[in-house]
């Protein structure tokens, strides 16, 4: 119990820090709070809160003896001495294909594919609008004695100005609409397939739903107050827009400690790719029973070392390890073990 308890002390620092970070970046940003709109307070605790989870959470995996080990070896991967420059080239196409086409979901299913895509841009459409609003990095002023024309500023710096009721426009002020309806098909692209595939319900779990049902009311909830204003003349607005927040805040609030966090944890998969590379290209794992290499001997060689970490000793009382066999052998010294604890199978 005292061991579930106990506050890892290092991630809570970095997680405060992290905190604090976000906080001079909301107080500068917005010209000492000039341009932070106080009805967001209830998102940007929300956002904090969010921060230091994902911020602690993080950090307490990274030391996990694995991550640590795999984080350790992409980094020397990647900086090996001689592949410095083809590693860096190739790195923007990794982080193409594997964090926003996200093309090796596409391999295990199209549907499932399309369905990420359009969640993922949803998502990052509406962060890219949500939290320079919360921040009070970003405010729209009007321009002139023109009450259509609007000029957004970045901090107080100006951009581009525009007509309200141009395309450009009507876009800029329902870009969170637009990424309510991305992420809605997606949802209804996840549910109809888990409702419908064999596959996904035979490992569906108990919290498997709750992120979509969290990205659903965000997003309902949100057009909502869209159709409250433009067709209903403002009514139920009141309820609808706490609603709304209370979706969005309890949404931020939820990052850290379920399914969303894996958001976070996709880019450390780019320093597995290197580790793969390395491995591929250095010498393999021989079989110690058949003698066929099955691994790359780095792999092997890491696993080895970080399974006792994790409570799991495979060495042999004889000497060797049990992970110095293939997959095949593995089996066939499962089964002899088996006949043997039972006198023989014949």
């Amino acid at each position: 119990m005292s061991r579930l308890a106990t506050i890892d002390r290092r991630a809570a620092t970095w997680g405060v820090v992290a905190v604090l970070v976000a906080l001079a970046i909301a107080v500068l940003g917005s010209a000492n709070l000039r341009w932070f709109d106080a009805a967001l307070v209830g998102y940007l605790f929300g956002t904090l809160f969010a921060i230091f989870g994902v911020v602690y959470r993080y950090t307490v995996w990274l030391q996990r003896p694995p991550t640590a080990r795999l984080n350790r070896r992409g980094w020397e991967a990647f900086r090996r001495p001689g592949r410095r420059a083809r590693n860096a080239a190739g790195l923007p196409g990794l982080v193409a294909g594997n964090l926003l086409a996200q093309r090796f979901i596409a391999g295990r299913s199209r549907s499932r594919w399309f369905a990420h895509q359009l969640v993922f841009w949803g998502c990052v459409l509406a962060a890219l609008v949500t939290f320079p609003l919360v921040f009070g990095l970003l405010h729209f002023e009007s321009v002139g004695q023109d009450g259509r024309r609007y000029r957004a500023f970045v901090t107080e710096l100006g951009t581009l100005s525009f007509d309200s009721r141009s395309v450009l426009g009507w876009i800029v002020f329902h870009l969170l609409d637009i990424s309510a309806v991305l992420v809605l098909a997606g949802v209804f692209v996840f549910l109809g397939r888990r409702l419908r595939d064999p596959g996904a319900l035979a490992v569906e779990r108990s919290n498997d739903f709750l992120a979509l049902a969290g990205l659903f009311a965000v997003s309902i909830t949100g057009l909502a107050l869209t159709a409250s204003n433009l067709w209903m003349e403002g009514r139920f607005y009141v309820f609808l827009n706490t609603a709304h927040a209370l979706t969005v805040i309890l949404g931020l609030m939820y990052i850290p400690f379920g399914k969303l966090f894996h958001i976070f944890q996709r880019p450390a998969n780019l320093g597995v790719t290197y580790y793969k590379r390395e491995g591929a290209e250095g010498p393999k794992q021989a079989c110690a029973r058949c003698g066929e290499p099955f691994a790359s001997r780095l792999q092997m060689t890491d696993i080895k070392e970080v399974l006792p970490d994790v409570g799991f000793d495979y060495s042999l009382p004889e000497g060797g390890n049990y992970q110095d066999h293939c997959p095949a052998c593995r089996r066939r010294l499962v089964a002899l073990a088996q006949s043997r604890a039972v006198g023989g199978f014949g």
